[in-house]
């Protein structure tokens, strides 16, 4: 009986329906990192670990809290990850030798290696989603995913004051 009372769903009732740019982001992003996944599996990495990886080849010898801040995620997040690369060969943890309560987070020649690996996936990346793009469609992508950060950011920065 109870089931008869139940509301027939209206199709056109859903995220994507009523928020088509936040769910075209969010549908993005996720078939992006899926793909993504897979390239990286490869390489023995999960995804956002290559942006660590990244970020130490670009500066070296980074705390886990400025990785955290880096990549905007937790420190928790850092620290996990890090772990796990750890114990993969890919980045060592020294303690900072002017603050000792700091680790401090270095590539070791493996994780620097891994870096064409981590371009090659990348670059397919980058060739899935320019696919069917012209010069124009990229440049008004990028505008306007430009204008989408800022305000994502202020936000976030609004959120987090307050």
């Amino acid at each position: 009986m109870s089931g008869m009372n139940r509301r027939v769903p209206d199709p056109a009732d859903t995220l994507e329906s009523r928020f088509p740019v936040s769910y075209s982001i969010y549908a993005m992003a996720r078939m992006q990192r899926a793909i993504a996944a897979t390239g990286l599996a490869d390489l023995g990495l999960f995804p956002a670990q290559e942006i660590l990886l990244t970020e130490l080849v670009r500066d070296d010898g980074r705390s886990q809290k400025a990785l955290a801040a880096t990549m905007g995620i937790s420190h928790v997040t850092v620290a996990k990850m890090t772990a796990r690369l750890e114990r993969a060969g890919l980045v060592v943890r020294r303690t900072s030798t002017t603050d000792r309560r700091v680790s401090l987070v270095y590539l070791t020649p493996a994780g620097r290696s891994a870096q064409d690996g981590i371009r090659a996936v990348w670059a397919d990346l980058e060739d899935i989603v320019n696919r069917d793009l012209d010069a124009q469609d990229r440049q008004r992508y990028l505008a306007a995913a430009a204008r989408i950060r800022r305000s994502l950011e202020a936000s976030n920065s609004e959120d987090t004051a307050g």
